[in-house]
């Protein structure tokens, strides 16, 4: 790769990077009144990080029940606002015992 090739990458990037944060900026400049809208985007960043995660929790151990048992366990926990360390560990000891069982 040369030199001019790696540097457009750059600036191509910084770009893709940039626009989504301006953009909002630039078309929105007065506050946002309604409430259905302010509603949507309080959801917006959880759902995309769900969407970029959950998929990747079946492929993580290599054995699709051990991940479903630690998946389970993990929304369980969540679901009763346990706090994320205790989400996390109880989905890790989940998957482990569940690794050695299966």
């Amino acid at each position: 790769m040369t030199i001019e090739r790696a540097l457009l990458a750059v600036i191509i990037m910084a770009l893709v990077t940039y626009i989504p944060r301006a953009l909002p900026i630039t078309l929105f400049r007065r506050e946002i009144k309604s409430v259905r809208i302010k509603s949507f985007l309080n959801y917006v960043p959880y759902a995309v990080l769900g969407a970029l995660t959950f998929p990747d929790v079946f492929e993580s151990t290599g054995n699709v029940i051990t991940a479903l048992c630690g998946a389970i366990v993990a929304f369980l926990l969540a679901y009763f606002n346990r706090s994320l360390v205790i989400v996390a560990v109880g989905a890790i000891l989940t998957v482990f015992v569940t690794g050695l069982l299966f």
